[in-house]
């Protein structure tokens, strides 16, 4: 009876679960290796991937409700558990993220959770999940928060504030400017008062060109 055929290779970057009969299986690393007649095969990809979350709903503290999009980087850890402990190893996994941004968010005012989320992220997320993910055998790498995006109201009178402190800048400055001249007035008509002379000749630099001046001496 023969027992192997046609040699099953496997590459570095993945391993071949083999099942058969019912027995344990069997976990084939990289190299080459006999198949056996009536045996399964399963590629696993044990490389690091990018999971993209669509952006969640998520209620904040004071009844709002913000958007939050996320981007989660895992890799398999132990091809046994994420073939066989659950259908879907990766839903398992997009879920324990999206309760865990839920929980995050669920103490804090819409306008805190930007901040909290991104803060959060590096290692609390991460930790949140991590159990759950190696059930599944799956390693949580990092959960990268793309954008947090705040009730339209929110945004609406974030925008408000920002374009009247530059209007307040703007008026600041224009304030500035008028006392400036003002003060610059002030000195110059000082000027011409202590100094009838000099205010003398600025009349004449004054005067239209053109303009015959009559000098009359004082009786």
């Amino acid at each position: 009876m023969k027992l192997f055929r046609l040699p099953l290779v496997v590459h570095p970057w993945t391993v071949v679960l083999e099942r058969l009969d019912g027995q344990p299986t069997v976990v084939l690393p990289a190299g080459r290796h006999a198949a056996r007649p009536r045996a399964s095969y399963e590629v696993v990809d044990l490389r690091e991937q990018l999971t993209a979350l669509s952006p969640q709903e998520v209620p904040t503290d004071d009844g709002l409700t913000v958007k939050i999009s996320a981007a989660v980087r895992w890799r398999v850890t132990d091809p046994v558990a994420y073939a066989e402990v659950a259908t879907d190893a990766l839903a398992v996994v997009y879920l324990s993220v999206q309760v865990a941004l839920r929980e995050l968010a669920a103490g804090l005012a819409a306008e805190d959770v930007a901040t909290a989320v991104r803060a959060e992220a590096a290692a609390g997320l991460v930790a949140a999940v991590r159990a759950e993910a190696a059930r599944v055998g799956i390693e949580v790498l990092a959960v990268d928060v793309k954008d947090v995006l705040l009730p339209f109201e929110l945004r609406q009178a974030r925008a408000e504030l920002v374009v009247g402190r530059h209007r307040a800048q703007v008026k600041l400055e224009e304030a500035r400017a008028e006392t400036a001249a003002l003060r610059s007035l002030a000195n110059g008509a000082k000027l011409l008062a202590d100094n009838p002379a000099l205010a003398r000749l600025r009349l004449v630099q004054a005067l239209p060109h053109g303009t015959t001046l009559e000098l009359r001496a004082d009786d």
